[in-house]
């Protein structure tokens, strides 16, 4: 087997800010392996938050290469390779290579449900009152927005798009960027304007004073959340997990983290960084376990990839054999 690394940028179709600054493109790594007959392909984002690099991503990648080309597989992968979207590009091109050898769709051979088409958030990214009440007036039809937000005007963007997109669900996501007497402060105003759902409020690493916190919006742990040995320390202070490939290292993981959490009692959300189709695909297959689907990166682009995913009427499609799986 042989594989191959490419380093991509996909620009933008506007500047996308989250709190911790604006994105113009979508930097991403691509994995083909190839057995001569049949190429399965993976894409991952790497992201500066977890200390990755696209270069870095990729000189992980170089360095399997030749255990790959020899048969590592992805259970060998698992301990070969840290979770993270190094792992993640080479066990979803690893999952497609094996369903086109198979014949079968990836869905098949993971032995689950087949998916569906399901309604994905839209997100707003953050801006001024007036940018973010003009984002919301655009996605007025969108059943579910998510809304980027940082420490400051909180309630006047709020407002500002819940009265631009009076029908629509609201979930937000402060990427940490609050503290926790902000939480105590804004949660009980965002439940009365229908926020349902509040992601990884305050740092991952200071979050010990959710313990004993009874949130009025359910709390989402995303930075917190990045594999199945993760949920003991998340009992107690959130509600829900984000399931994300490029934190889990891949669709083989996701699978286990997304039985794991529902055992424990913790409700999903499936979450994308900005990429194209390619890196949402696998990630469509875990909607049957989700409550929210995040998986909007590719329309956030100028451009997406050929073969890409079909976005309609709020919802995300379920991929065509020629892009994933």
């Amino acid at each position: 087997m042989k594989v191959s690394v490419e380093i991509e940028a996909w620009p933008l179709a506007r500047p996308f800010a989250i709190s911790r600054g604006v994105k113009t493109k979508a930097d991403v790594v691509v994995v083909r392996i190839t057995d001569g007959t049949h190429t399965g392909q993976g894409e991952c984002v790497p992201y500066p938050r977890y200390n990755e690099t696209v270069e870095g991503v990729a000189a992980d990648i170089d360095a399997l290469s030749s255990a790959i080309s020899n048969g590592l597989d992805r259970v060998g992968l698992q301990d070969a390779l840290h979770a993270g979207a190094a792992r993640n590009a080479l066990d979803n091109a690893l999952w497609d290579l094996k369903s086109k050898q198979a014949g079968k769709r990836a869905w098949e051979l993971a032995g689950i449900d087949a998916p569906v088409p399901y309604i994905t958030a839209e997100t707003i990214g953050l801006g001024t009152v007036g940018e973010m009440a003009q984002s919301a007036d655009r996605l007025k039809d969108a059943p579910l927005i998510k809304v980027k937000l940082d420490g400051v005007d909180v309630m006047a963007r709020m407002q500002a798009v819940r009265d631009n997109a009076p029908s629509s669900r609201l979930i937000i996501d402060p990427n940490e960027g609050w503290d926790f007497p902000q939480l105590q402060n804004l949660a009980p105003g965002l439940a009365d304007l229908g926020v349902e759902m509040i992601e990884q409020p305050i740092p991952a690493g200071s979050d010990a004073e959710l313990a004993n916190y009874m949130p009025p919006v359910p709390l989402c742990a995303d930075e917190a959340c990045h594999t199945s040995d993760d949920l003991p320390t998340l009992a107690g202070k959130y509600q829900m997990v984000n399931i994300k490939l490029d934190k889990t290292g891949g669709l083989t993981e996701a699978l286990k983290l997304a039985t794991a959490a529902r055992d424990a009692g913790f409700s999903i959300m499936v979450g994308c960084m900005v990429g194209t189709s390619l890196a949402m695909a696998p990630g469509v297959l875990l909607g049957g376990f989700a409550e929210f689907v995040d998986l909007d990166g590719p329309l956030l682009l100028k451009e997406d990839r050929a073969n890409g995913l079909v976005f309609a009427g709020g919802k995300v499609h379920p991929p065509e054999p020629g892009l994933w799986g």
